[in-house]
């Protein structure tokens, strides 16, 4: 089974392979990324804008990777609410044999610093990287693990998201 995830993030890429194989333990699974672009703002800031970027993702893989099974994007977003700026990402899968799934991680509320530093322009990563003065984060273990001291990390909340995005295809008879 190949997968195509539309990252060369690392992190991305892991997420995608372990939640593949938790939904098919039986079948190898090849997981393969690419850059492509999202067609949405370098940090999406609205919830539509976040899926909105998951999905081109996943579309431009497969367009470019016709080889594979399946195509992921995933893209982290944040949302201005008036509790405070939420962080979350979007999972879109795409599949060959037609039809698609989509997932959003649990969200969590972003501390007063960073988002100040968003609104300001900065992406989420970099943001994170100022505040902890840290170097690349997002391809590590990304803002929900220094807030959780890596009890959650970046990999392992994406993964979860992965698995319920492939329910339409592990419930074929419900989601015709």
């Amino acid at each position: 089974m190949i997968i195509s995830v539309a990252s060369k993030n690392p992190v991305k890429i892991e997420a995608a392979r372990l939640g593949f194989q938790k939904v098919f333990p039986t079948e190898v699974v090849e997981v393969e990324g690419i850059h492509v672009p999202s067609g949405v703002s370098d940090q999406p800031m609205t919830d539509d804008e976040t899926l909105q970027g998951a999905r081109t993702r996943a579309e431009q893989a497969k367009e470019r990777v016709s080889r594979a099974n399946f195509w992921v994007g995933i893209e982290g977003g944040v949302n201005l609410t008036h509790h405070g700026m939420e962080s979350f990402a979007w999972v879109v899968v795409i599949s060959r044999e037609g039809g698609s799934g989509q997932s959003r991680t649990s969200m969590f509320f972003l501390p007063p610093r960073i988002a100040e530093l968003i609104h300001e322009g900065k992406e989420l990563g970099e943001a994170t990287d100022i505040v902890f003065n840290h170097h690349n984060s997002k391809q590590e273990r990304g803002t929900v693990g220094f807030l959780t001291n890596n009890l959650i990390n970046r990999t392992s909340y994406y993964v979860d998201a992965v698995v319920l995005a492939l329910i339409p295809f592990t419930n074929k008879e419900l989601y015709r």
